[in-house]
C-alpha cells in the first residue's frame, strides 16, 4: 500500500468518524447504502453468468467435494435430485435400480425418499465398493459389472413382479450406457422411468471440465430411442434447464 493510499484511507476514516459524531443518522444511511451497493454488484456479477458457465463452475468447483447428502458425498446436480423425488413420489416404485453408486450419497438419498413414501428398496449395482460407505435397511448391494449376466440375473430376480425404476450412472461411455439401456430397460414397468445420467458430457467439449473425447450417454440414449419405441423422452423433467441429464428422463409408455 502506497503512502498516498494510506493518507486517503486515514482521511476517509477521519471524515467517517466526524460524521458519526455529529450526524449519526446520516452516517448509518451512508454505510447502509454502501453495503447494499457492494452486495448488488456481487450478485449482479453472479446473475450475469451464462447457464454454460454455471454448469462448468458447478462441475469444477462444487460437485466433487462440496455436494453431500446427510454427510455423504453425492455426485449429483441438486436440481436433478429435486426432479428425482418428484418422479419417485409419482411412480412409487417397489425397486429403484441404481447402476453406479460411487460413495453412496445418492443411494442414501434415494433410500431416504423411499422412507418418506414408506415403500421400496434401492438395488445398488457397482463394480467397486472401495469408497462406498453407506448402510440402510432399504439398500441392497450387488457388487459386480452391470453388464455381467450373473449381476443382471440377481437384479432381475429382485425386480420380478415389482414396479421398477432404473437410474444409469455407471459407465459413461456410449457403448456401456447403451448396453445397460438395452438390458435393464426390460425391467422398467410401464409408467415408470429409465433415467440416463450425465448426457451433458456430449454437449461440452473434451478438456473443458465436463466433456470427454468419446461419445457418451446422450449419444447412447439417441440410439436406444431409435431402436425401442416403448420409451419416450419426458422433457417436462428438464424444466429447470440446468440438468445433467439432457433427454435422459425416459418414460416407458408401452
Amino acid at each position: 500500500m502506497g503512502a498516498g493510499t494510506r493518507a486517503y484511507n486515514k482521511q476517509t476514516l477521519f471524515r467517517g468518524l466526524k460524521l458519526f459524531v455529529h450526524n449519526p443518522r446520516t452516517f448509518f444511511k451512508k454505510v447502509h447504502k454502501s453495503f447494499f451497493s457492494q452486495m448488488r454488484k456481487e450478485y449482479r456479477n453472479r446473475f450475469r453468468m451464462s447457464l454454460g458457465r454455471w454448469l462448468l463452475h458447478h462441475q469444477r468447483n462444487i460437485i466433487f467435494d462440496k455436494c453431500h447428502w446427510m454427510g455423504v458425498r453425492a455426485i449429483k446436480n441438486p436440481l436433478d435430485a429435486w426432479i428425482y423425488q418428484e418422479i419417485i413420489y409419482e411412480v412409487k416404485p417397489d425397486i429403484i435400480v441404481e447402476i453406479g453408486s460411487a460413495e453412496g450419497g445418492a443411494t442414501l438419498f434415494l433410500a431416504n425418499i423411499l422412507d418418506f413414501i414408506g415403500n421400496g428398496k434401492v438395488v445398488s449395482v457397482d463394480i467397486d465398493r472401495t469408497n462406498y460407505t453407506v448402510k440402510h435397511d432399504r439398500i441392497i448391494e450387488i457388487t459386480g459389472d452391470s453388464r455381467s449376466p450373473q449381476v443382471f440375473k440377481k437384479v432381475s430376480d429382485l425386480c420380478n413382479g415389482k414396479k421398477v425404476l432404473v437410474i444409469q450412472d455407471g459407465d459413461h461411455r456410449k457403448d456401456g450406457v447403451l448396453a445397460d439401456l438395452r438390458d435393464y430397460s426390460r425391467l422398467v414397468t410401464v409408467g415408470s422411468y429409465f433415467i440416463v445420467e450425465d448426457g451433458i458430457i456430449d454437449l461440452f467439449r473434451s478438456g473443458d471440465g465436463i466433456g470427454m473425447s468419446e461419445d457418451g450417454p446422450l449419444k447412447a440414449t439417441e440410439q436406444f430411442l431409435s431402436e425401442n419405441s416403448k420409451f419416450e423422452v419426458d422433457t417436462t423433467r428438464e424444466r429447470y434447464i440446468l440438468t445433467y441429464n439432457p433427454r435422459g428422463f425416459l418414460r416407458r409408455v408401452k
